[in-house]
């Protein structure tokens, strides 16, 4: 496949990005000029990939697996050999996206033969290409060439082939749909719409964070129109916990500590909290926008043992808070109010040098705002 004549520059500038419309991104990588591009630019190289692997960040949340879904069904329908291979293992809320088992998790035997003959990785919202753990070893093994859509903020060393950002978005599911209006012809299917829906309810909250803007209510109705049930998918996803999950949000609840004249409240889970629980790691997701929800609270974060000697840090602020700011201190990044990090290292020795990094910038940011 030539990508040579697609007029991508590179840049490692973010700042260049603030102030594009959602119906025409920037499409960038890494020199110094960004360039306007329009979809058919992604379009044309779409076209020209036979076969096509789609995935998402480790951990996968709904906005990540539900763009896979929905842009699977279209490459489908338009006669590419795709599939949906992910690095980690999909959460249970989401499997009703997986009624027709699209979803793969990567095995290297099983997949690498498949795999070294792809023309194209889409990745849908990742802003750390070391978030796709062993994907991005076969992308590096096979020289792949990599499309990232993504809303998160970029750093300038983020090595995607081409990276199409967009931090105004509310969803990278807004900035798929943007794409397949004018990809496609037509009203989209019920099984395209599942997928956009998903993405857009779930990384707004159901619609009540503060990123929730018209167009996200426009393009529910018009998934609604085609005739997806609404009240099934957020009962999946909100309303099927298991019996370990709330077993564990009673334990992290019974465990807060409060700190910063309570305005920060923070929790761990270790092994033995998911083994008491009878809990998973994939069921851990949601738990810091619970806390956040305590009158007084303005900032939560977990801190998870995530295994192999590294933790998983997750922040949730209110909006008095900018936190991703600490994340990207601490090696990660994010919204400026939902944010992460992974760090290497154990509890003992991580949680200290998180909750220093959380209460200086804490303290620092109620000073200034004096």
């Amino acid at each position: 496949m030539n990508l040579s004549g697609i007029g991508v520059n590179n840049c490692n500038c973010i700042s260049s990005i603030l102030d594009y419309t959602h119906e025409t991104p920037y499409f960038y990588g890494f020199s110094s000029e960004s360039i306007m591009i329009d979809f058919n630019k992604v379009k044309s190289l779409i076209s020209e990939a036979d076969r096509i692997l789609l995935t998402t960040h480790e951990n996968p949340d709904g906005d990540g697996l539900g763009c896979c879904a929905a842009m699977y069904f279209h490459l489908r329908e338009i006669g590419k050999d795709c599939r949906i291979i992910l690095c980690s293992r999909m959460p249970s809320e989401y499997s009703f996206l997986n009624s027709e088992q699209i979803f793969e998790v990567h095995e290297l035997v099983q997949h690498q033969d498949w795999i070294k003959n792809v023309n194209l990785v889409i990745i849908f919202d990742v802003g750390n290409i070391k978030r796709l753990k062993t994907i991005l070893s076969e992308i590096n093994s096979h020289t792949l060439p990599t499309l990232n859509i993504d809303h998160h903020p970029h750093e300038g060393d983020n090595l995607f082939t081409y990276n199409l950002v967009d931090i105004n978005a509310a969803a990278t599911g807004e900035m798929l749909y943007n794409y397949l209006k004018l990809a496609r012809t037509g009203k989209f299917p019920k099984e395209i719409c599942e997928g956009i829906y998903t993405a857009i309810m779930t990384d707004t909250g159901s619609f009540r964070y503060s990123n929730t803007n018209i167009k996200c209510h426009e393009i529910a109705i018009e998934c609604f129109q085609s005739g997806i049930n609404h009240s099934y998918i957020y009962q999946q996803i909100y309303e099927s916990n298991s019996k370990g999950r709330i077993k564990l949000l009673g334990n992290i609840l019974s465990n807060l500590t409060f700190e910063c004249d309570n305005e920060l409240a923070w929790f761990i889970i270790d092994k033995s909290t998911l083994d008491e629980c009878d809990s998973t790691p994939e069921e851990v997701g949601g738990l810091t926008d619970f806390v956040r929800t305590i009158r007084g609270v303005e900032v939560a974060l977990m801190i998870l043992d995530s295994g192999h000697d590294t933790c998983r840090i997750n922040y949730r602020s209110k909006g008095k808070y900018i936190i991703n700011g600490i994340a990207k201190t601490l090696g990660g990044g994010g919204h400026p109010l939902a944010a992460g990090a992974v760090l290497e290292g154990s509890i003992e020795t991580v949680l200290p040098k998180v909750l220093n990094e959380t209460k200086q910038s804490l303290q620092e940011q109620k000073y200034q705002s004096k």
